[in-house]
């Protein structure tokens, strides 16, 4: 069991991949209407911010609101949480940028030359060929923005996946062969000791999520990260009551992992 994350550029043939994939090897599919859902469970005001913000670049208004880092931080702990389950195909949200370093998954690029990305755009969307390469221009810098927000990391920089493939060298059949062999390779690698790394780093996530969506918390700064074995909680707060709300909520969420609270007020 193995976990697949696929970045692509809009019209390159990535989806198409994705679900090839998925349905050969019976892996499932998580794609922006999944997640979309999964965070509708944590209440209406972040279904619309996820059908809002998602592979859209924020305002300069958005960027500082308190429901976006909100949105980012459920987006990426669902996000993980699919990981957990193994025989995923995670469709775009930075996925590779969580799931580096674990040993089982696979995380790849899709891309191609405009020419054949706008041909594949007119024939999917039925547009003309100036608003298909409109459509490819926007989409690709809508996305490549919000991953700078939510990551600080660049999108289109090929040293941030395993394997980069162009839909215009290789065929989408070639690929998905590919791919397919080396997800049944990367098998080998899904060993306890990469499972609990990926187990830990989820629960880091989740603990951010859950309190920067807490309506009663308000945090300036707030970062949640695995080190070794155990959780460091980092940030900047109010008041002593609100650390102990804090802590109290991000003890009960890492269960048995050791956590060090590192608050600090706000003077």
């Amino acid at each position: 069991m193995a976990i697949l994350t696929i970045s692509r550029e809009f019209g390159s043939g990535g989806r198409e991949i994705g679900q090839a994939v998925a349905k050969i090897l019976n892996y499932e599919y998580i794609n922006k209407e999944r997640l979309i859902g999964d965070i509708r469970a944590s209440g209406k005001e972040w279904e619309e911010w996820g059908k809002n913000l998602d592979e859209h670049c924020p305002t300069v208004w958005e960027k500082y609101d308190w429901s976006f880092r909100g949105f980012g931080a459920l987006l990426q702990s669902h996000i993980l949480n699919h990981a957990l389950n193994n025989k995923v195909v995670i469709m775009g949200r930075g996925g590779n940028f969580l799931l580096k370093d674990i040993p089982y998954a696979l995380r790849i690029r899709v891309v191609a030359p405009i020419d054949k990305r706008i041909d594949r755009i007119m024939e999917r969307e039925s547009v003309d060929r100036d608003t298909a390469h409109w459509l490819a221009e926007k989409t690709d810098r809508e996305r490549s923005c919000l991953i700078h927000l939510l990551y600080g990391k660049h999108w289109d920089d090929h040293a941030e996946y395993d394997m980069v493939f162009d839909t215009g060298v290789k065929t989408l059949d070639e690929i998905v062969n590919i791919v397919k062999d080396t997800l049944l390779e990367k098998e080998k690698f899904n060993t306890e000791a990469a499972r609990k790394l990926l187990q830990i780093r989820a629960i880091a996530a989740k603990i951010k999520a859950e309190i920067l969506i807490d309506h009663g918390l308000f945090i300036p700064t707030l970062d949640v990260y695995p080190e070794g074995e155990n959780l460091i909680l980092r940030g900047v707060i109010h008041s002593p009551k609100e650390h102990k709300k804090i802590e109290d909520k991000a003890k009960k969420i890492a269960g048995d992992i050791p956590l060090k609270c590192e608050l600090h007020y706000r003077g």
